[in-house]
């Protein structure tokens, strides 16, 4: 799948680096409710059960690529719901590859994926209330807010809200 800048691409084994890179960055850790790094080894069995069905599995991930196949960053769908036809959405890009509207054509290509291929009637994604930068991608994409988690998310010694998004497909 692509658009004007970049690709989205499935993980491959030489993104091994690039994905420790990110897995491991305690700066992100809260928005993927980590708190431990991992290994190598452990990112290795991932990488090689990640293409796998998401109707088994419930999630599938994609690399943003840009077009010379370098990952910048990825795109998530999780919590993936057949029956109800929808999942969750996230999106990562590297510190360095951010501010070059990447996140904006990566979220495309996720809502053309999810809606026309997955056949989804919506996607929804959790933003922390201090993510503006996030808030507004996902906002000018269309989605909506439809709820507030009070104090849901510790970052350090406080604790923030988190806004719950959704986009229904268009064309239902």
């Amino acid at each position: 799948m692509k658009h004007n800048n970049i690709k989205l691409r499935a993980l491959e084994p030489e993104d091994i680096d690039f994905l420790y890179r990110c897995e491991n960055d305690p700066d992100v850790w809260h928005v993927s409710n980590t708190y431990l790094p991992f290994s190598k080894h452990i990112l290795r069995r991932y990488i090689d059960h990640a293409n796998e069905d998401i109707f088994l599995h419930g999630q599938i991930r994609f690399v943003v690529a840009e077009h010379n196949n370098a990952p910048c960053g990825m795109l998530d769908f999780f919590d993936f719901d057949s029956f109800h036809r929808r999942a969750g959405i996230g999106i990562i890009i590297c510190r360095e590859k951010r501010n070059k509207g990447y996140a904006k054509e990566a979220l495309s290509l996720g809502k053309n994926y999810a809606f026309e291929y997955l056949n989804l009637h919506q996607l929804y994604c959790n933003i922390s209330e201090s993510n503006t930068v996030s808030r507004h991608l996902f906002e000018s994409a269309g989605f909506t807010q439809c709820g507030v988690k009070k104090d849901w998310l510790k970052i350090k010694s406080d604790f923030e809200n988190e806004f719950m998004y959704q986009l229904i497909n268009p064309a239902e």
